[in-house]
This record gives C-alpha cells, sequence and structure tokens, in this order.
C-alpha cells in the first residue's frame, strides 16, 4: 500500500494542477531553507566577529573566508535538519491544495470539502512544530550517546512524528479530527512505516526538496485505502 500510494504521488507530477502545487512548495521550501541559513550565519559571524584572537597564535581573520567558501556544503547539511519543521510547515499550508489535486484525478467521485480556515492550520502548524523541534531537541541526547545509530534514530523518531502529522491532516479534512485519530491508532504501524518513507529522503539534500509535496499526496492515498477498507 504505501509504496503504491508513494508511486501515485510520483505519476502525478505530469499534472498541471499537481505540478503548480509541487513548484510553488519547492521554491517556498528553497526559500525557508536560504533563510534559516542566512540567520544561522549571521549569528555565527556575530558570535565570532570579524577577528577572532588565539592565544599563543594572534589574530585570526580566515573565519570569514572559510564560511564563505564552505557555505554551499554547509546549506547542504544543514538541511538535513531543517528539513523536517519546513517539511511539517509546507505540508500544513498546501496539503488541502494537493489533497484536492489527487482528490479530482484518483477519487472524482466524492464531493468537495470546505478546506480548514486560515487560523486552524496556523494553529494546527504552530502547535506540531512545538513538538517537533522540541522531540529532536531532546534526541540530540540518543544522537550522542548511540551515534553509529542515530540516522536510524532520526528516521524512526522523526517518521513517527511526521506520519501522525501528514495522515491526521489528511484524514480529517474528509472524516473529522475525532475520526482522523481512530484510524490513525488502529492502523499506527502502517501509517509510521510510511512516515519513515517520507523522514529517509529528508536526510538527502536537494532531494529533500520534492518530500513535502510528494509526501502530502502520498498521505492522502494512504488515508483514502485505510478509510476503504474499513
Amino acid at each position: 500500500m504505501i509504496f503504491t500510494a508513494f508511486g501515485k504521488a510520483l505519476g502525478q507530477v505530469g499534472d498541471p494542477r499537481f505540478r503548480r502545487v509541487l513548484l510553488l512548495g519547492i521554491g517556498l521550501t528553497f526559500a525557508l531553507l536560504v533563510a534559516a541559513y542566512a540567520a544561522l550565519l549571521m549569528l555565527i559571524q556575530s558570535l565570532v566577529g570579524q577577528e577572532t584572537s588565539l592565544p599563543l597564535i594572534g589574530e585570526v581573520t580566515w573565519m570569514n573566508d572559510l564560511l564563505s567558501v564552505g557555505s554551499f556544503f554547509f546549506m547542504m547539511l544543514l538541511s538535513v535538519f531543517l528539513m523536517v519543521p519546513v517539511a511539517s510547515a509546507i505540508t500544513s499550508m498546501f496539503l488541502d491544495e494537493v489533497a484536492a489535486a489527487v482528490e479530482a484525478r484518483h477519487y472524482p467521485h466524492l464531493a468537495p470539502v470546505p478546506g480548514l480556515s486560515v487560523w486552524e492550520g496556523v494553529k494546527d502548524t504552530v502547535n506540531f512544530l512545538g513538538v517537533l523541534i522540541t522531540a529532536n531537541v531532546l534526541a540530540l541526547v540518543l544522537y550522542a550517546l548511540f551515534a553509529p545509530a542515530a540516522l536510524f534514530i532520526f528516521w524512526g523518531l522523526n517518521g513517527f512524528l511526521l506520519g501522525r502529522e501528514y495522515f491526521t491532516l489528511a484524514a480529517a479534512r474528509r472524516v473529522g479530527l475525532v475520526e482522523a485519530k481512530r484510524l490513525r491508532r488502529r492502523h499506527g504501524a502502517t501509517i509510521w512505516a510510511a512516515g519513515v518513507l517520507m523522514a529517509m529522503p529528508l536526510s538527502v539534500p536537494l532531494v529533500n526538496l520534492l518530500i513535502p509535496i510528494l509526501g502530502a499526496a502520498t498521505f492522502t492515498h494512504i488515508f483514502h485505502a485505510l478509510w476503504r477498507a474499513e
């Protein structure tokens, strides 16, 4: 089911309506990453300063040069950690449009549903981002203690969190929040596995730009498959 849903999401890239949202999502994702990178770079430069004095060495003036030369690689590395909260924000913003495009093509018999209000979308995004960031900050301890398994911990944790968020958003627009949570509890293992499938490419620079929108489409298909099976 999971790979079938992901394959359907990939297959819809040729749909103009879906492609517009995909390109918009990629552009906004990239913009958010660049903004976060610029903010962090300014913070580092403000802490380091134009010149740094080291004992026995004296003035060190190469820090800005180093930051400039390594900025591209630093951006790629930083994107791995930033993409999880960015993916969550992008998904919350665009899921309704993505789901509508998916349903228009694959589930045309369904009646349209009213989208979430702007306030509801912002509230859900902020609440979940708080949980996501807190969980990942606490996970830094596990990464340090179990360094060889850090990547697997990252995938498992964020797969669980993102799977819950993706599925809840996709399901709630059709069946309401209460029923969405019931379905999520009943099919928790499937949703977690699908979330891990989304989290894994989030750790691959450049590829991760595609995942927020493709993930939203994938979980729309997963919701409909589980809903029909009830």
